[in-house]
């Protein structure tokens, strides 16, 4: 079967302040959806209590946002060449500002889930967008400040979602955790309107759809997303909803890996694996990604479970590393746009501060607060631009402009398999990590206090001149205790993962990848005599 015909390369105008507008426009976009995915997740709990969802229903709220969220990364790609960047840039975000209209007053939970799935379906389109944009309009000489933009939507965007929740919420309304999108998303369509070249639609390619790839390869992500979101709550494969998504979701997933290897015009490039930068990035890419999503969530795990703060409490732990990154990330770009600089020893740095910044966290104590973080945060601070950044590199310049909405959708998928592997990661680890500590607590110490009679009776016997109220409240206390000190260990062990991973992609990044240079605009051949 012969090669799909490429559609004929879109006009890219002069370089100029238009084509920066527009492109900050799509930035902007890609910030809203990533606001409107953290602010609501961290925010869940207010919206459950504001809207009358229990818990087990609040999971799929979460849940079903992300399957149609990812998987709507995996295929953006083929969809924006074919409708046109600028058409398809501009629909998609007034599509999700739009849906946050209704959304607080959804009649139950199944319409409300309908919307957030749409709503995830118009955000996961925006990312693969954004990092098209940067390689395609930016020149040569500061393509690597386009990779640092979008990594921001990796680094700063994630880590602000948590201050702007305490903001929304407790300072002007539960309704704004959704309807924040609206004012921002008016002033991205605007940017984008007036500042993006308006690309051509090549409706034509419709005839060559892939579409046995569209059908095996969509369910399939939205199974194993939800997998991972759902599968610790509903004890893994001891559920059969679980085992049957499992199953199906492998089964349909290596068919459309199989399809796209031999399709002639597949989403991703599977063949893109057997190049060594490019597997070496986008496996540090979900690894750095995990990091960044276990060091967020153990803090304002931490804070919450144990010292009780409410989120704006601990938004200044975010802030942290939040805020800096609007320096690093260019600073980093530019450090790795020097020509003499090996992005390679950029990643192994970035790595060893992670590595350190879980390793500090292994000293977790019950007896933290918030401002024992700060090292650590610092730590991210540096870790994380310097990390991602090269990372993006060794992809995204290993390959030639035709080759991007090939690899676009594969990169962007991956972003946000790597979110959803490390909440079930942590998830997981949180749960079984404590349950041990917990059984090993009781047994050693449980033992130890038999020849000391009862410390806790002993302390509180004044309270209550009733004995088994008095012995309720004793043994209240003492699993309060266990409960502690089990949590915290569990998070410290968590830490310690961290600390491996960082260890292992390091000998990875000094074993694997290739060196690759910043872009360069071309040199004029010299005239002849």
């Amino acid at each position: 079967m012969n090669a799909a015909p490429s559609p004929a390369p879109s006009y890219i105008p002069p370089f100029g302040p238009r084509t920066v507008v527009g492109c900050l426009g799509v930035l902007l976009a890609v910030h809203v959806a990533g606001f409107n995915e953290h602010i609501t997740e961290i925010g869940l709990p207010d919206i459950r209590g504001a809207m009358h969802i229990g818990h087990d229903e609040g999971t799929w709220f979460t849940s079903i946002y992300e399957s149609f969220n990812i998987a709507s990364m995996a295929f953006t790609p083929w969809f924006y060449v074919t409708f046109s960047i600028y058409r398809f840039s501009l629909f998609m975000t007034a599509l999700l500002g739009l849906l946050a209209i209704p959304a607080p007053y959804m009649p139950d939970m199944t319409t409300l889930c309908i919307l957030r799935g749409a709503q995830g379906l118009a955000a996961g389109c925006l990312p693969p967008i954004l990092m098209t944009v940067m390689l395609k309009y930016l020149p040569a000489p500061i393509r690597v400040f386009g990779i640092g933009g979008y990594a921001m939507s990796a680094t700063f965007g994630p880590n602000l979602g948590g201050p702007l929740e305490a903001m929304w919420f407790e300072h002007v309304g539960w309704q704004w955790l959704y309807w924040e999108t609206l004012p921002l998303c008016v002033v991205a369509i605007g940017m984008i309107g007036w500042g993006l070249p308006r690309d051509p639609s090549h409706w034509g390619r419709f005839r060559n759809f892939n579409w046995r790839g569209f059908v095996l390869g969509a369910p399939s992500i939205m199974c194993v997303v939800t997998v991972l979101y759902q599968g610790d709550r509903l004890d893994w494969f001891r559920s059969p909803l679980i085992t049957h998504l499992t199953c199906w979701g492998l089964a349909l997933f290596v068919a459309f890996l199989v399809h796209e290897w031999f399709h002639h015009s597949p989403f991703f490039r599977i063949q893109f694996w057997g190049n060594r930068n490019i597997a070496m990035s986008l496996l540090t890419l979900i690894a750095s990604l995990m990091i960044c999503g276990l060091m967020t969530e153990i803090p304002f795990t931490y804070l919450a479970e144990i010292r009780g703060y409410r989120p704006v409490q601990a938004a200044p732990i975010a802030l942290v590393v939040a805020l800096p990154q609007l320096v690093l990330l260019p600073l980093t770009a530019a450090l790795c746009n020097i020509r003499a600089v090996d992005c390679r020893y950029v990643l192994a740095i970035g790595l060893a501060c992670l590595g350190g910044a879980g390793w500090l966290g292994t000293w977790l104590t019950p007896d933290w607060v918030r401002d024992n973080f700060l090292i650590i945060q610092i730590l991210q601070v540096f870790g994380q631009p310097m990390v991602v950044i090269p990372t993006l590199m060794l992809s995204a310049l290993a390959l030639g402009p035709a080759d991007g909405p090939l690899i676009s959708g594969m990169v962007n998928m991956l972003k946000g398999m790597a979110n959803a592997i490390a909440t079930a990661l942590f998830e997981i680890m949180l749960r079984r990590r404590e349950q041990y500590h917990s059984t090993m607590l009781l047994d050693l110490h449980g033992t130890a206090l038999d020849g000391m009679g009862e410390p806790i009776s002993g302390q509180i016997g004044a309270t209550s001149p009733d004995g088994g109220h008095i012995a309720r409240n004793a043994l209240q206390i003492f699993h309060t205790y266990v409960h502690e000190q089990s949590t915290v260990l569990a998070l410290a062990d968590i830490y310690l993962v961290v600390v491996w991973i960082c260890a292992f992609f390091l000998v990875l990044t000094a074993i694997l990848p290739g060196r690759v240079y910043a872009p360069r605009a071309p040199v004029p051949a010299p005239a002849a005599h």
